[in-house]
């Protein structure tokens, strides 16, 4: 089992209705989570807006690969971007305008210790 952890940044004028959003994530979108191999997935967000998302799931790059095949996740992310910092990418230019999709811009931290 892979655990997983990374961050992203939410845009502080945007905090309260991010968590309004995930009050009421869509049935649908849950069920993709689920079928594709997301499971205990918690997101944890700070008053500055990191975001901090932890999973375990038996393949990460295969259950990403999974949700980004499904139509429900990328309308998900398509809605949820623009709550979301995202600086151009350095290899990209000053004037990259396309941004990554939230869940494209997940990098996972290296884990240096796990006591189970």
């Amino acid at each position: 089992m892979e655990r997983v952890c990374f961050l992203l940044k939410v845009r502080q004028d945007r905090i309260t209705e991010y968590r309004e959003r995930h009050d009421a994530v869509w049935p649908e979108m849950l069920q993709a989570l689920t079928e594709c191999g997301w499971g205990n997935y918690s997101l944890f967000l700070r008053d500055d807006g990191l975001l901090v998302g932890y999973l375990e799931t038996e393949d990460f790059a295969a259950a990403r690969a999974a949700m980004a095949a499904t139509e429900v996740n990328a309308r998900w992310q398509a809605d949820m971007a623009p709550f979301f910092e995202n600086e151009a990418p350095e290899t990209m230019g000053a004037d990259f305008v396309t941004r990554p999709r939230p869940d494209e811009a997940m990098k996972p931290l290296t884990e240096v210790f796990h006591l189970a």
